[in-house]
């Protein structure tokens, strides 16, 4: 029976793992379908070797401190359970690679290559897991002493906080970092080229493929196949279609605004989805795809920050917003099934948006004075990282 057990639990979170996996071909065909023509090329290339270079850093050392656990054992005792820890690290590793896969939307079209793959490196070795263990495996007594002090621990479910939050964050502070792309705004700060979307079929197949991989992201984080349900794909259905709704109302159906709505409102559902009545999730998903629509406009127009893809908006405060929601729509007095408490989530929230930017900050500013980020004009002009260019016209040649 125990076997069965094993194998049944290690099939579900296999599937889960499959499905978020199919995800980051979303996060490469949407910044494919939103960066220029001339950085197609290097936006599929980057995020493959992003995960690549996520997958070694979480093997070695991300997962180690995050669970604990060492994978630099025998075989037999990895083989424990039908491998069930195994698939758990891929499941989870999924989700560490989103924080690298975030960040690239944002400083699309001028970060230097391999540097970015240094930060990718750093961030889910470091960064990320530090944040999650204090929330997935209580790592330091913070959710002991949120439940002691307010009643329930921060909740977080499927990571409105801990990977898209922290991800949005990060990928603020390398925005700024960066700057802006040359030519997208004049010295009086006036914008001089919006660089609209290459290509909207290619930012629509980005979103759906984000969409229906979203479906394992939320249902499988029960993580064993007896924790299953429902609930779950229901409320993250109402926020995709509440997110999608709001966004072509308050984008005045623009398909860029249009086809994000549905991740605003998926992002920010992750962290109550298993709490939440699904009429509550349609509002949660509501009200972040039109925040979507407003911050990012307001981000790229009044206060000139280049995010490429309006990553802070979609994950930094939609997923931020989805946390603190939690705490609101997950209470039995708005439907919910309780167990959550609202401060918890307000402080959890902070707390994850805290270690986000001094996180960044220290990855993506230490590596701007030792090495620096930005490519140089030659390199921006002709399309993001020439060495990649040149790989390409190797293999035309060959």
């Amino acid at each position: 029976m125990e076997t069965l057990k094993g194998g049944s639990d290690a099939l579900f979170i296999l599937l889960g793992a499959i499905m978020v996996l199919a995800m980051h071909a979303g996060f490469a065909f949407l910044e494919l379908g939103t960066v220029r023509s001339k950085n197609q090329v290097n936006a599929l290339v980057k995020i493959l070797t992003d995960f690549a270079v996520s997958t070694v850093a979480y093997f070695c050392v991300g997962y180690g401190i995050a669970y604990g656990v060492s994978f630099f054992v025998g075989a037999e005792v990895l083989a424990e359970r039908n491998g069930y820890e195994l698939v758990k690290f891929f499941f989870l590793l999924t989700f560490a690679a989103a924080i690298p896969a975030i960040v690239s939307g944002g400083i699309a079209e001028r970060a230097r290559f391999y540097p970015q793959l240094a930060a990718s490196m750093l961030l889910v070795a470091f960064v990320y897991p530090f944040f999650e263990g204090i929330a997935w495996n209580q790592h330091l007594g913070v959710q002991a002493w949120l439940k002691g002090a307010f009643g329930a621990e921060f909740h977080d479910f499927a990571g409105s906080i801990v990977v898209h939050a922290v991800g949005g964050w990060i990928g603020l502070v390398a925005v700024v970092l960066l700057g802006a792309r040359r030519g997208r705004y004049l010295r009086d700060g006036s914008t001089a080229a919006a660089h609209p979307p290459s290509s909207i079929p290619f930012l629509a197949l980005g979103a759906w493929i984000l969409s229906v991989g979203w479906f394992g992201f939320n249902v499988m984080s029960a993580q064993e196949i007896g924790k299953l349900s429902g609930l779950v794909a229901v409320n993250s259905l109402m926020a995709m279609v509440g997110g999608t709704l709001a966004a072509m109302i308050a984008g005045r159906n623009d398909p860029g605004f249009v086809h994000n709505g549905p991740l605003a409102g998926l992002v920010a559902v992750c962290a109550g989805s298993d709490v939440m009545h699904p009429a509550g999730s349609f509002v949660v998903g509501a009200v972040a795809g039109a925040l979507f629509v407003y911050m990012f406009t307001l981000t790229q127009n009044r206060w000139k920050i280049d995010d490429v893809l309006g990553v802070w908006p979609l994950h930094g405060l939609c997923g931020a917003w989805g946390g603190i929601a939690c705490g609101i729509f997950g209470s039995k007095a708005l439907g919910g099934l309780g167990g959550v408490a609202f401060m918890s989530q307000l402080i959890g929230t902070t707390m994850g948006i805290a270690v986000a930017v001094v996180g960044g900050l220290i990855v993506y500013g230490g590596l701007k004075a030792m090495v620096g980020l930005r490519l140089d004009e030659e390199e921006e002009f002709n399309g993001a990282d020439l060495s990649i260019h040149k790989i390409s016209a190797q293999s035309e040649r060959g």
